[in-house]
């Protein structure tokens, strides 16, 4: 198979475009995985903002321990630091509202029709084009911090995804539009993940009618995989005020969800 050229993101240009927007890029060839290198950032007391883009990562985590793998230059494996004041009860919807943010901006910035599988897997009619990590970091003094990991398939041809996968370049062929670049669509979504974070912290209460508009898992049938082993099968009604799912009226705050067609 004939791939198209890959072009590295540019190291320079990224932070300098960004750094109005209250962050602070720094972009590296190769890491295990940059949440856990912007946990340790926490920890040491790194302030908000901070923002780690990996080329390749050899040991990147989606949500439930899974790995997430992406070829060399094929996809966008970044990660942020937040430190939102909020209070601890609404912290579950920072994961729901990146969600949120990533689908707005491939909507709006590269055309393609993205929705939200409970609670943040981005998909395109149904394939995964994108997962979200989030991970707390406690703290003995000052505000908590939250990583927020996320990885995007980019410019991964089919034989390089895994099944029920898919990516940008692929949606935006099928659909006959020109191919974006890595790091325009890196600083759109950065763009869009702080505008949509602020709106939250401002706002909390208008996140809730926003992510229900463009999750996909509402008014499904589904199948919610419980951490115990256990299994709940039926109808996705709404995601209530905490962010959680409510299947048959019974409320999910974690759980792997599988939309039974």
């Amino acid at each position: 198979m004939t791939r198209h050229r890959r072009f590295p993101l540019d190291g320079g240009l990224l932070p300098a475009a960004l750094a109005g927007d209250g962050l602070d890029v720094r972009v590296v060839q190769e890491t295990g995985s940059t949440n856990a290198d912007l946990v340790a950032a926490a920890k040491a007391g790194a302030g908000e903002g901070q923002v780690l883009v990996a080329e390749l990562q050899w040991a990147g985590r989606g949500r439930l321990d899974r790995s997430w793998a992406s070829p060399l230059g094929a996809g966008l494996t970044f990660s942020v630091l937040l430190r939102p004041a909020v209070p601890a009860g609404v912290l579950g919807w920072l994961p729901l509202v990146t969600g949120l943010s990533l689908v707005s901006t491939l909507r709006e910035f590269a055309g393609i029709p993205a929705t939200l599988k409970w609670p943040n897997d981005v998909l395109v009619d149904g394939a995964k084009l994108a997962g979200i990590l989030a991970e707390a970091v406690p703290s003995q003094s000052g505000t908590a911090a939250v990583v927020i990991g996320v990885g995007l398939n980019v410019d991964t041809d089919v034989d390089e995804l895994p099944p029920g996968a898919t990516s940008v370049v692929l949606c935006q062929q099928r659909a006959s539009r020109p191919a974006v670049g890595r790091g325009e669509l890196l600083i759109e979504l950065l763009r869009g993940q702080v505008r949509v974070y602020r709106r939250w912290l401002a706002e909390p209460a208008t996140a809730g009618d926003a992510y229900r508009s463009v999750c996909d898992t509402l008014g499904q049938q589904v199948r919610v995989e419980l951490p115990d082993g256990s299994a709940v099968t039926g109808t996705a009604t709404d995601v209530d005020d905490h962010g959680r799912l409510v299947v048959d009226g019974r409320a999910f705050a974690a759980g792997d969800v599988v939309h039974l067609r």
